[in-house]
């Protein structure tokens, strides 16, 4: 294992194609500077990893005030993060080349790869970025570019039935190479994301390999491209957590498991995480790590209590509104400034304010003119929970009111007007996840459900008919599909495919349980009492409170229906 030693305060050494600078901290004293040297080595795993050592210090053993030093005097050396472990600090290689740091040959390609994709050039765009990344990795903004050109391309290519993927084969080629080389299995990864960008097992060995070479930044842009597709997926946001963990950029950890905790509030972990990460943020941002005296932390009394504020996870009331008018007066001084803008959607959000919430995410979203897509689904997701709000107080009105007024009516249309706002948000955000990812049958179910209960069954039974070949979701696609024909008059079609769902079924369970309700109805509605109360009576045999399954079955012995 090769190790390099660098003194300071002004030692240079190129580590992996990277200068890297080592300054003596000012705290230590001059005195010290000759017996105090850094030395680093590459271990297996791809990390950095420096230990200090002194002749001052003891043999081993080093102070805290000396470690909390030459933290800070580390965090200002790039392109390394740098996290203390025990006895060492652990310097994580960073992947932050620019465009200006890239050869003349290069940067040739680089202008002509933008000006393929101003020209819709996709193709020939794609073949200049994978060439310029297998010469330099490194060079995050060309492989986010390369990933919307295949995103661009993936959705305006023809779907054909007969195309087989090759990943799953790939994909096992780059995870043998995770470990023997890491860079070798980015290049290969690539291939596969080429033709399916939004692959998650990809993408996650994606993540998994270049944090192994050493380039966390990579990993974290891997994770964010599976919540484009997906924003709600709670394994993919823990491993991006723990990520910005390991990079020690508590801000964006913090945000993350906000994001956790609102989709599942009983994530405890999440919930234990998020306050950590929130603090360790107050701690760097307060300098506590640098700070000699407690004195040193309040020069700026209203600066501390501000600080203190937006370093919690949940605000409420004055201090709410304070944070709200502090960032409203910097965006005033800079209206370009996402950040600015992302942090008083979120502020507004925590304030249940979601028109206001949803107006500076859709601001910000239109700063980075849409190449966020993060801002673009939170906007949606806001709009979403905003008509869930209102649907529920419609509701809850026309539960406590005479149905017979003017105001209950006025107030059922306004509910009906808002179930459809719903309805279209839903089908629209469902289509756009089947169009970056036609092949995913789950994302067809869920299509075709959500078209469905708009009323759109003529138009669901397309995605439902091809739900049907994902075993995870083909009961409930049968169900649904059986129900589109009934709507649709097609009581024979209606009959024969929930039929075949509850054959598929042997115990009577939840699902069983719907399909054979609905296919009694479709019975009643060709008036077939006889096999309506069937049906019925299978349901009434092992659950009573079913639905008006008892009522129904108790009634047609009163009416005499032969069966019963």
């Amino acid at each position: 294992m090769r190790e390099i030693a660098a003194r300071v305060p002004a030692a240079k050494t190129e580590f992996r194609g990277v200068r890297v600078m080592w300054r003596m901290p000012p705290a230590l004293g001059t005195d010290r500077v000759e017996d105090t040297f850094v030395r680093m080595h590459r271990s297996a795993d791809g990390i950095l990893r420096a230990g200090i050592k002194s002749k001052e210090s003891n043999g081993n053993k080093r102070s805290f005030a000396d470690w909390r030093t030459w933290l800070s005097a580390l965090r200002a050396v790039k392109p390394f993060v740098v996290t203390r472990g025990g006895d060492e600090i652990i310097l994580s290689a960073m992947a932050v080349k620019t465009e200006k740091e890239l050869s003349e040959t290069q940067r040739s390609l680089w202008l002509k790869a933008v000006s393929a994709i101003e020209l819709r050039n996709v193709g020939y765009a794609i073949s200049l970025l994978q060439e310029i990344l297998k010469q330099e990795p490194e060079f995050l903004t060309g492989r986010q570019l390369l990933r919307r050109a295949e995103v661009t391309k993936t959705k305006s290519a023809k779907k054909s039935f007969f195309n087989i993927s090759m990943a799953p084969i790939a994909l096992m080629r780059a995870q043998r190479e995770v470990k023997k080389d890491p860079k070798r299995a980015v290049e290969m990864l690539e291939k596969v994301l080429e033709a399916e960008p939004y692959n998650r097992q990809a993408n996650l060995v994606l993540k998994d390999a270049a944090v192994a070479a050493g380039w966390p930044e990579i990993g974290v842009f891997a994770l964010r491209t599976l919540l484009e597709e997906n924003s709600r997926d709670v394994k993919v946001l823990h491993e991006l957590g723990r990520l910005y963990r390991q990079l020690g950029d508590h801000d964006q950890e913090v945000e993350i498991y906000n994001q956790i905790t609102a989709i599942n509030p009983l994530d405890a972990q999440a919930l234990r995480l998020g306050k950590d990460a929130s603090a360790h943020g107050s701690m760097k941002r307060g300098g506590w790590t640098q700070a000699e005296s407690y004195r040193d932390l309040i020069k700026d009394k209203e600066a501390a209590i501000s600080l203190e504020q937006q370093s919690r996870m949940h605000l409420t009331g004055e201090s709410l509104d304070q944070q709200i008018a502090e960032a409203y007066a910097l965006h005033q001084v800079e209206p370009a400034n996402v950040d600015l803008a992302r942090r008083l959607g979120a502020l507004n959000e925590q304030k249940e304010d979601f028109e206001a919430a949803i107006g500076w995410y859709q601001y910000a979203a239109d700063l980075t003119k849409g190449a966020d897509a993060g801002l673009v689904r939170k906007a949606s997701d806001l709009k979403m929970k905003s008509l869930e709000r209102e649907i529920a107080a419609h509701e809850e009105f026309l539960s406590t009111h005479d149905a017979a007024t003017e105001l209950h009516a006025r107030r059922s249309e306004q509910l009906k007007a808002a179930k459809g706002k719903r309805a279209e948000i839903l089908i629209d955000d469902a289509r756009e996840r089947v169009a970056r990812n036609p092949t995913d049958l789950q994302l067809r179910f869920e299509l075709g459900e959500n078209l469905f209960n708009a009323g759109q069954f003529r138009e669901a039974v397309a995605e439902l008919q091809r739900a049907r070949q994902n075993p995870h979701a083909r009961l409930k696609a049968m169900n649904l599909l059986g129900c589109c024909y009934s709507e649709l008059e097609m009581l024979d079609l209606a009959v024969k495919q929930l039929a075949e769902a509850s054959n598929e079924i042997l115990s009577m369970d939840a699902t069983k349980k719907e399909i054979v309700y609905n296919l009694g109805l479709v019975y009643e509605r060709m008036g077939d009492p006889e096999k309506s109360v069937a049906c019925m009576k299978q349901i009434y045999e092992v659950d009573y409170g079913y639905k008006d399954v008892a009522k129904r079955v108790e009634s047609s012995y009163a009416r005499n229906v032969p069966g019963a």
